[in-house]
């Protein structure tokens, strides 16, 4: 008789802005406002191809487009301006089509999930409510690791809470730079195309699959390995 070993079931990481919140251009918009304060005038989509990327990591690229050369001080201000120009907009901010279906169907089905979002514990975590989940919601944000995305940090650290092994996981994601962060983490890529990417952009970067929003993920889990509805 041979003895079957019994294959893990695959866990869920997912980003938060663009993947399961239609939040990104509030972002994009908010940090043109905080740049423009400064007297950097860029246009919006040059803003756009940076979003996922950490904050830092996000000023610095688009200051050297610029030319300018600011401060520590001046750019811990200007990402200050910018949470203050995104929180200004926080109220038009909703739920992207099926993202709370999704997570709900993936918890029915035993599948475990984690948030992991390079935005910071006191504005990513008003997520939580839009979505309609509970407070104690495994969420890893920018406050809890040493470097955000493209770093892989943020997804090891949401494997470690799910006590699961990055390569057994699947790291959902917008962004070019979520995709790269998958890749380094040792994690299956999966790309939405809520964020503003292109399918062809989010194959590139890694992605196994490729979906237009959370509903469409719903209505295929299938092709990700996810048995629904199966004893």
């Amino acid at each position: 008789m041979v003895d079957y070993l019994e294959s893990p079931t695959p866990a869920f990481l997912f980003d938060l802005d663009g993947t399961l919140i239609d939040s990104v251009y509030q972002h994009v918009i908010a940090w043109r406002a905080a740049l423009a304060g400064i007297g950097i005038d860029l246009s919006v989509w040059r803003i756009h191809r940076r979003i996922g990327m950490s904050g830092g990591m996000m000023v610095s690229a688009l200051l050297r487009e610029t030319g300018r050369i600011l401060s520590k001080t001046e750019i811990e201000q200007l990402q200050e301006a910018h949470k203050a120009e995104y929180q200004a907009q926080a109220d038009t901010v909703r739920p992207l089509p099926g993202a709370s279906g999704l997570l709900a169907a993936l918890t029915d089905a035993g599948v475990r999930w984690a948030i992991a979002t390079s935005g910071y514990s006191a504005t990513a975590r008003s997520a939580l409510a839009l979505l309609g989940l509970p407070e104690d919601t495994l969420m890893i944000t920018r406050d809890r690791v040493r470097h955000a995305k493209p770093d892989p940090d943020l997804f090891l650290a949401a494997a470690a809470e799910l006590e699961v092994e990055p390569r057994h996981a699947m790291v959902v994601g917008d962004s070019v730079w979520d995709l790269l962060a998958a890749r380094r983490a040792g994690a299956l890529g999966v790309g939405m195309m809520s964020g503003g990417y292109g399918r062809e952009e989010l194959e590139r970067a890694g992605a196994y699959r490729v979906y237009a929003d959370p509903a469409e993920m719903l209505a295929r889990l299938d092709e990700l390995g996810v048995r629904v509805g199966e004893s």
